[in-house]
């Protein structure tokens, strides 16, 4: 096993097998680090907890809902306003946080009272949501709070609200990870099967695993609804709470997140019946193959095809703009879990780029396993790294550019290593054949930027060059191109617009009328 140390963990020798360098003709067995286990003490691990998986990455983006967090009110800044997930309501839920706010006497003598009054106070304040989710904290679940008592107890004085509770303190896995499952299994047992759903197509699917960030959804669920399919309910990104209720009366489960969310499609499964079908929405190919697979299922093949075929004519001449101007630079691929594996052998296939790292901070070993295959020899693979580790890495491989959270992202610019945020985005969507183009460009604009370019001068001590004017991106990334490249008359720089999706809320969609399959 080719295990990778870092020099600056020698003084902890368990982290020797959580790194490992993919050598020529090596497969997964002899090119795996240890994964998905409890953080080892003094590391200084970055993993976020279980309660910021449960809130944070699957709860939050339900978007006609009041998200509040029973903990001190640390808890719930740590988890608002850091990600885009963005909905069709005006955002709501990233415009609103709500805690709470614990203090030490609530510890010592209970706060389901304190509960009470924030959960009636908020309904109050905003009296045109009548949902709410209730996350426990390490501090409520310490002193055994009963908050699905108290949530009972004010349905029933108030009938017009409904309320679920999301047991899942920050210490209930070794990682956001173990929050991921505890939603997953606690929206269905508690409320999947409580609302009967309006069906208005006879394809009919749940998109799970999807959070909408800066439109990711939106952009899918165009593409579901062109081929008449109906999206009954997205798990959560964009979906409404009663929606998702109604989650039972779907023909197929379409799945894109697997880390966050195969949970909730393998009970599906078991207790409706449901199939699940995984897709990936990144990546010409893969997004074509995915609805190639969705088109399969229905029996509706050329809708499907109609739609790829129309997308990749108008946006493949400028993704190959921007990938013959990215060939053979080096990419850290380090984002959250599925992104490790959904990215990592399409950008280097349909965008020219070389992976020559990934890591994820709490993705399992299925994770490090699909992103070790699909990505090049020479690789290294990191399992839960520190701000050390990262810096000791960037400073090995020399990339070009990063893809993270901003956290570490941040660090690499201090190094003068530029990042695309990875889990967030820098100007989204990424999902979709114009949001593929989109992250290309992005990608483009950090590696070329002539203010990066400038970064790389110490004023302190290098020579200031006085003979050159002004540059542009451009001027940079041509200099070595052909002729013909250059003066290509069929390629093309990203010719979308700011916002590619608020467009998307006004269309209308011709084949959405049940019994279709009599047509």
């Amino acid at each position: 096993m080719p295990y990778h140390k870092f020099k600056c963990s020698e003084c902890i020798p368990e982290r020797e097998k959580h790194a490992v360098m993919k050598g020529p003709g090596e497969d997964l067995s002899c090119a795996l680090p240890l994964g998905y286990l409890n953080t080892i003490p003094g590391t200084i691990s970055e993993r976020g907890c279980a309660y910021c998986g449960a809130k944070h990455v699957i709860g939050t983006p339900m978007k006609d809902v009041i998200h509040i967090s029973h903990g001190p009110v640390g808890c719930t800044y740590d988890t608002w306003q850091t990600k885009r997930y963005i909905s069709d309501n005006d955002n709501f839920q990233i415009k609103n946080t709500f805690a709470t706010d614990m203090k030490e006497k609530h510890i010592v003598f209970g706060a389901e009272k304190l509960l009470k009054q924030n959960i009636v106070e908020a309904f109050k304040a905003f009296p045109n949501i009548k949902r709410m989710t209730i996350y426990q904290t390490c501090a409520s679940a310490l002193i055994g709070d009963d908050i699905n008592a108290v949530a009972q107890e004010v349905m029933d004085e108030m009938p017009e609200v409904d309320i679920f509770v999301c047991n899942s303190p920050g210490f209930a896995g070794p990682s956001q990870s173990g929050g991921h499952h505890k939603i997953n299994i606690a929206w269905i047992n508690q409320k999947v099967g409580t609302v009967e759903p309006k069906i208005t197509s006879d394809y009919v699917i749940n998109y799970v695993g999807e959070y909408n960030i800066q439109g990711d959804q939106e952009v899918m669920q165009d593409y579901f609804k062109r081929m008449g399919i109906q999206v009954l309910s997205t798990f959560t990104g964009n979906g409404s709470y009663d929606d998702l209720r109604g989650m039972h009366r779907a023909h197929l489960n379409v799945l894109e997140c697997a880390r966050s969310a195969e949970y909730i499609c393998n009970e599906l499964r078991v207790r409706y019946g449901i199939p699940r079908l995984d897709i990936d929405g990144f990546g010409f190919e893969p997004l074509s193959a995915s609805l190639r697979k969705i088109g399969l299922f229905f029996g509706i093949e050329e809708r499907a095809q109609a739609i790829i075929d129309e997308e990749t004519a108008r946006w493949k001449p400028e993704l190959d703009w921007y990938k013959e101007r990215l060939k053979g630079k080096k990419v850290c691929l380090w984002p959250g879990g599925s992104k490790l594996w959904h990215w990592a052998n399409v950008i280097h296939e349909e965008m020219g780029v070389e992976v020559v790292s990934v890591y994820t901070k709490f993705g399992h070993q299925g994770d490090m396993e699909k992103g070790i295959a699909r990505c090049e020899e020479g690789a290294l693979a990191i399992d839960d790294p520190n701000e050390l580790e990262g810096l000791e890495a960037m400073e090995k491989l020399k990339p070009d550019v990063i893809f993270t959270g901003k956290r570490p992202g941040e660090v690499a610019k201090k190094v003068r290593v530029p990042y695309l945020n990875a889990h967030a985005y820098h100007n989204g969507p990424y999902k979709g054949y114009e949001g593929w183009v989109r992250f290309a460009r992005d990608i483009y604009n950090a590696i070329y930027s002539p203010i990066h370019q400038l970064s790389a001068l110490d004023i302190s001590k290098d020579e200031i060059p006085t003979d050159k004017g002004f540059a542009t991106a451009k001027m940079i990334s041509d200099v070595n191109l052909s002729d013909e490249v250059r003066n290509s008359t069929d390629l093309r720089e990203y010719t979308g617009g700011y916002d590619s999706v608020s467009k998307l809320r006004e269309k209308t969609y011709p084949y959405m009328e049940k019994q279709l399959a009599d047509v």
